[in-house]
């Protein structure tokens, strides 16, 4: 049995325009951890030098800022997406949307 290759996002994230939809997707899911690994993996596709080069920061303060189980700040993530090429945008949430986030809170609030 050949055992299998190790698989890597960082791998098919080789345009533009597919690192935007990888981004906007784990920025969606609202969270943190998920948000920074992301970030690491585009940064990874590009090169974490180049990118930390190009966010202002040391190549070793990018991976520390962006490890698993991080906290990035709102400054880092902002540079980092820069860096990347891309900005942040907000947008409002689909009337759909808000108001199944608005009773998923309701619930959590009242289970607990």
């Amino acid at each position: 049995i050949e055992p299998f290759e190790k698989f890597d996002v960082a791998d098919y994230l080789d345009s533009p325009e597919i690192v935007a939809v990888y981004l906007s997707e784990s920025f969606a899911e609202a969270n943190s951890a998920l948000i920074a690994e992301a970030l690491r993996t585009a940064a990874r596709a590009n090169g974490m030098a180049e990118v930390a080069s190009r966010a202002g920061l040391a190549r070793e303060s990018l991976y520390k800022a962006l490890r698993p189980g991080s906290q990035p700040r709102l400054e880092t993530i902002l540079k980092v997406i820069g860096a990347l090429g891309f900005k942040l945008v907000v947008q409002p949430v689909p009337d759909g949307d808000k108001l199944k986030e608005e009773n998923d809170h309701v619930d959590s609030v009242s289970s607990d």
